[in-house]
């Protein structure tokens, strides 16, 4: 093996539109057969770094100094660089979902992946089939659209798109931020294939230390990473008033047959109540079923916030302001919730006026110290949501739903984009938020994030079964 082989980047520098330095004197070397896990605090630039080795930086973005090359030779740009990632290159970026067709099932998708990188013949649907359940997607997911699939069904069948084919250079950002414990070790076995195979390269950003050290042959590191709060020293909430009251709630399953889930549940205020199970289970489905996204078939629901008490009607276009205000949803892909035309400040500013009431000049500045207080500092409350990284995406929702004095926060997922660093600033607030009141219910599969909880909430078979706080999720 020559020093030159796999992908190799050598002191590289990338700029931005005012040239101003995102990266600077950056070099790592993904060797044959190994595989490469880069690491770092969210929003130092891993994801950024993928795409200049890749060759396929976003509008506003160049290389400026240094070189990258694939096996001795420098990774091509323009039409030749397309061609190049489209044959060689399995990509799955940091919002897995937003990278499928949302008008084609994910099967067909994957079938024209494997035409791309050379498959011909009758076998091509069958390989694509067995790619889809050997990650946990079973034979009747795999005629539906994106948008019938939950969110982690869709983050895996765009991780069988980036594994069709075995190509040459696989390249993952964050491939299990989304998965429950089950589906996180399929995608990872996929990985652990690879390894070893002189023909075949590997790279992998990821804020999970257990998939790092599991899988990782090389690490570069961003910056430290410091560790989770130990759980602890987390109190354990008893007897504070029911907030939210949900009684005889049914969501019918999209596909007909049982209800996706049949539940009874208490919200009680300041509590921290961690949902957890397997992907597809209903956890998202229940969060926007409680938001007034989702109609459910049967159920009633009482919201009890200081300035608005009854019961809750199901549609969100039929809650009043005060109901609006007093519950709100994160969503599991912050991409899809945040306006692209919108800088952040403007994003949590927004419902500051509409629902709390705060004239222009308080409203920004209580934005600004919200997301400083989750770590976006001025410079980049001051950008749009596609020139920050997924995580700051990610804490910029979160700013945006507790800013106008929720009592209830419905959280999909959102540590899944975090580092620990940060998922440890981030439940601190929530913290600091839950003294004053504020509920929180989170679907999580981070067995840490879960671990700070008051309740544990497990999801399955179509029932919420509550969970002993120290037992294994």
């Amino acid at each position: 093996m020559t020093a030159h082989e796999g992908l190799r980047a050598d002191r590289i520098r990338v700029t931005g539109p005012s040239g101003r330095v995102v990266l600077d004197g950056f070099g790592t070397h993904a060797k044959p057969g190994r595989v490469l896990a880069l690491t770092g605090p969210s929003g130092s630039g891993k994801t950024t770094l993928l795409r200049a080795l890749l060759g396929c930086l976003p509008p506003g973005l160049r290389l400026a100094a240094g070189s990258v090359s694939w096996r001795g030779r420098p990774v091509p740009t323009g039409r030749a660089g397309r061609r190049w990632r489209l044959t060689q290159v399995g990509w799955l970026a940091q919002d897995p979902a937003s990278t499928l067709y949302p008008w084609q099932p994910v099967l067909d998708q994957v079938i024209e992946v494997l035409a791309d990188r050379g498959a011909t013949g009758t076998a091509v649907r069958a390989e694509a089939a067995t790619l889809l359940e050997r990650l946990g997607l079973d034979p009747a997911l795999h005629t539906r659209t994106p948008g019938r699939l939950s969110g982690g069904q869709a983050q895996r069948a765009a991780l069988a798109r980036a594994l069709a084919g075995d190509p040459p250079l696989l390249v993952l950002d964050e491939p299990t931020s989304g998965l429950d414990p089950d589906c996180a070790r399929l995608a990872a076995e996929a990985v652990r294939r690879r390894r070893g195979d002189p023909s075949r390269v590997t790279v992998l950003v990821s804020h999970d230390r257990r998939l790092v050290g599991d899988l990782a042959d090389e690490v570069t590191e961003i910056a430290a990473v410091a560790p989770l709060r130990d759980p602890a020293i987390t109190s354990r909430r008893t007897g504070t008033p029911a907030v939210l009251t949900v009684h005889g709630l049914v969501l019918d399953h999209p596909a007909g047959g049982s209800p996706l889930l049949t539940a009874d549940l208490t919200l009680h205020v300041g509590e921290l109540v961690a949902l957890l199970g397997p992907s597809g289970s209903g956890k998202s489905t229940l969060l926007r079923a409680l938001a007034g996204l989702h109609a459910p078939a049967a159920g009633t629901l009482l919201l009890s916030a200081a300035d608005t008490t009854g019961p809750l009607p199901h549609p969100a276009s039929e809650r009043s302001r005060a109901q609006l205000r007093r519950i709100q949803l994160v969503g599991q892909n912050p991409r899809d919730e945040l306006n692209p035309a919108h800088r952040a400040v403007t994003a949590v500013a927004r419902p500051l006026r509409t629902l709390a009431g705060l004239g222009r000049a308080p409203a920004r500045a209580q934005a600004l110290r919200l997301l400083s207080d989750l770590g976006v500092d001025a410079e980049h409350a001051a950008r749009r949501p596609g020139r920050l990284s997924g995580g700051q995406r990610q804490r910029i929702a979160v700013a945006r739903a507790v800013a106008p004095g929720a009592a209830v926060l419905l959280a999909d997922e959102i540590t899944s984009a975090l580092d620990a660093a940060t998922t440890t600033r981030l439940l601190d607030l929530l913290d600091r938020l839950r003294a004053d009141g504020l509920a929180v219910l989170l679907a999580t599969h981070d067995l840490d994030v879960a671990a700070r909880a008051d309740r544990v909430l497990r999801l399955s078979a179509g029932t919420l079964h509550e969970q002993d706080v120290s037992a294994h999720p």
